[in-house]
């Protein structure tokens, strides 16, 4: 098992890459839902990133406790100069859990429990201390938030013949108010972000953070990766509901999800962005990628919809796609640009939607800002999000569709 969580440490790291290069790496089946949330590359653009110490929440009250019961934590490197009292959030993500088979896995990973959590952290992109790599969070609070409940932090039940606590809202809870205790209260700026099912996260915990700073305090949110889209997956099916079905029955998400939206909807439905981003009152910053690896391989090839592996070399290279499966991406690529349509009317929101094949490009220092990061309409994703949080422009950046964007860092699997 040390072996194991080891490999995987050292398959997290983040690095960079040369200009288009594609990204490889190899992961055995069972964790490949979990290392999606990450990119992975041969290079380092960053050879002396800051490592940040894990403080665990001893004072989380009221149940807020990981699936198997350990303590909840988060990385947190202070601010200084003209940043000392702005603060930024990131939720980590992982993937999800829906049933007692996939939760009981998790709660041996640190995914489930703080006892396997990495005692130090790399904050890179987003969450680097340069200015040469940040330019505009650099020298602010900055927190990563650790993800070990499986329901985007909106679960609050327990499974008790299972030995499992489903307490993600209690501990998105206690995060916040030992952050506030730790001089949060008194930000002046805030951003709450997240990659993946932590970007997820953020869009339903977004009008939440807002309200917890008063209205002189400029509030806003970013979601990279978490744009996942209710749609059928390669044999008409409905992979992507059907998981998040289990994981809102499974683990009591129901009353923690965003009362606009369930007094319309059904609750499963109220956990797909598309029906939240357009009635936020918070401003929010879209990053997704057009053809968003997770979602290929998850959502809409997964081996389940494809038992004959029609999709197989598709789902794990895009350049071995046919000319139909490429079809099939693009109809895609259209249904999330439908579902941001009426988002972007406002010109408090953001977007930053590249035709890339990736996953999360906030966290990793190549994606985020590099010399050779991707770009739309030469500017890079750092930049894009400190032109829209900082006011300095209106940000609505789409790329045009594959294969135009030659900037992209695309991930190819093995």
């Amino acid at each position: 098992m040390e072996k194991k969580l080891l490999l995987l440490v050292v398959f997290i790291v983040v690095l960079g890459t040369q200009a288009n290069e594609y990204l490889e790496f190899n992961v055995t089946e069972i964790d490949r839902i979990e290392e999606l949330e990450f990119g992975f590359s041969k290079y380092s653009s960053n050879l002396n990133p800051l490592l940040v110490g894990l403080t665990l929440i001893r004072g989380a009250d009221s149940g807020a406790v990981c699936l198997d019961g350990t303590l909840p934590g988060y990385h947190l490197h202070r601010g200084h100069g003209s940043g000392a009292n702005s603060w930024l959030i990131q939720l980590e993500g992982g993937g999800w859990c829906n049933n007692v088979r996939t939760c009981v896995y998790r709660k041996k990973t640190r995914r489930g429990s703080s006892n396997y959590m990495e005692k130090q952290l790399q904050f890179t992109g987003i969450l680097s201390d340069k200015a040469q790599e940040n330019p505009d969070f650099f020298n602010w609070n900055r927190v990563k938030l650790r993800y070990c409940d499986g329901a985007s932090f909106s679960g609050d039940g327990q499974n008790q013949a299972a030995q499992l606590q489903f307490r993600g809202e209690r501990i998105w809870r206690a995060a916040i108010a030992d952050l506030k205790a730790k001089g949060m209260r008194y930000a002046n700026q805030a951003l709450l972000s997240g990659c993946s099912a932590g970007g997820l996260a953020a869009i339903l915990r977004c009008d939440e953070f807002r309200n917890l700073f008063p209205g002189s305090t400029k509030v806003k949110c970013l979601s990279d990766a978490g744009l996942f889209l209710d749609t059928a997956d390669v044999a008409g099916g409905r992979t992507i509901r059907n998981l998040y079905n289990g994981v809102v029955e499974f683990q009591s998400v129901k009353n923690n999800l965003p009362r606009m939206c369930t007094n319309h909807l059904d609750p499963t439905s109220c956990f797909f962005p598309q029906n939240l981003i357009s009635q936020m009152k918070t401003p929010l910053f879209i990053v997704n990628a057009a053809y968003d690896t997770w979602q290929i391989q998850s959502s809409i090839a997964p081996t389940s919809a494809d038992p004959r592996g029609f999709w197989h070399d598709c789902r794990l290279n895009h350049e071995k796609c046919t000319p139909s499966q490429m079809r099939f991406l693009q109809k895609f690529r259209d249904q999330m640009l439908r579902v941001v349509k009426g988002f972007s009317m406002s010109r408090h929101n953001g977007l930053f939607i590249n035709s890339c094949f990736a996953h999360c490009q906030t966290e990793r220092q190549d994606t985020w800002f590099a010399d050779d990061s991707p770009v739309i309409r030469k500017k890079a994703v750092a930049i894009a999000v400190g032109d829209w949080y900082f006011d300095r422009a209106e940000v609505k950046l789409v790329d045009c569709p594959y294969p135009c964007d030659k900037s992209c860092h695309n991930l190819v699997f093995r």
